[in-house]
């Protein structure tokens, strides 16, 4: 694999591969259908097989529009060690609106999400920071359709959470969280992981949390119970220390993964072990 050095080029650089994991772990949330601008998409089986040799031996693949749902329920019938998770992202939701296309989307999302390797609905959820004003009202409905689906299906819901934490919370306690809920790409600060905590959600954080300014971040992973931790990649965007800008892949995990172990005061395998069983509580097996 080429390499480059720590801080030299842009997304174009291909980070070396970190030390195995002692203790096999879940990506949470990634994206093998997304190609950064200039890049080919990844090569699934190659991106498993490279998490897979450090430690990352599953993964939870997210299509987050209907291309990428139907690329999701493909790729975990190919692949054994992919569940999936299909969703309209909040951003996606008010586009489709604008289109008239909504309700189309929604019955086949449904349809998809039937699929049994399909194990979540997400992501889902609000963002403020992409779509404005004009949006919300949209992207509120959206979100409380995803709920109402995931609990009429069984599945997780994994939730995407930009500057909007507020509503998130507020929607959830209105609709009636599902049994498993996912707080994906953890963003909030120590109150809202131990509301979180407190209500149940499971807190999942990407490499973001070793990024130097963030502080708050890695104070809420302080407070957040061993029994609610997951770890994701998002790849491939929020690449881990010492890579930030780098595109992501499942395989750096285990950079993320040692980066919350000293912020929890525990040793790796205990995370590793924790982060697995959690995953496993969340998903079913594999």
């Amino acid at each position: 694999m080429a390499t480059a050095e720590p801080g030299q080029g842009g997304h174009h650089r291909v980070p070396e591969a970190p030390d195995p994991l002692p203790i096999p772990v879940v990506d949470n949330h990634t994206h093998l259908d997304i190609a950064r601008d200039g890049e080919e998409a990844p090569d699934v089986a190659a991106a498993i097989a490279a998490a897979t040799a450090v430690g990352v031996d599953r993964l939870v693949q997210i299509g987050c529009d209907l291309p990428g749902a139907r690329f999701t329920v493909e790729m975990v019938d190919r692949h054994p060690a992919m569940l999936g998770g299909v969703a309209l992202h909040p951003n996606e939701a008010p586009r489709l609106a604008r289109a008239g296309a909504l309700d189309a989307a929604y019955a086949e999302i449904e349809a998809l999400a039937a699929h049994p390797r399909v194990r979540v609905v997400g992501e889902t959820g609000l963002d403020y920071f992409r779509t404005g004003p004009e949006g919300v009202g949209t992207q509120q409905d959206s979100f409380r359709w995803h709920i109402d689906l995931a609990k009429r299906t069984g599945k997780a819901l994994q939730i995407h959470d930009r500057d909007s934490h507020d509503d998130v919370l507020r929607i959830l306690d209105e609709e009636g969280a599902p049994e498993r809920t996912v707080m994906h790409c953890f963003s909030g600060d120590v109150s809202m992981a131990r509301t979180c905590a407190e209500r149940g959600y499971y807190l999942s954080f990407a490499g973001t949390v070793t990024f130097k300014n963030a502080r708050g971040l890695r104070d809420a992973l302080s407070v957040t119970p061993l029994d609610r931790v997951m770890v994701e990649t998002d790849a491939p965007y929020l690449t881990p220390a010492p890579w930030r800008g780098a595109t992501n892949a499942p395989y750096l995990v285990p950079l993320t993964v040692r980066a919350m172990a000293g912020v929890l005061g525990v040793a790796v395998p205990t995370l590793c072990q924790a982060v697995s069983d959690n995953a496993e509580a969340v998903y079913g097996p594999w």
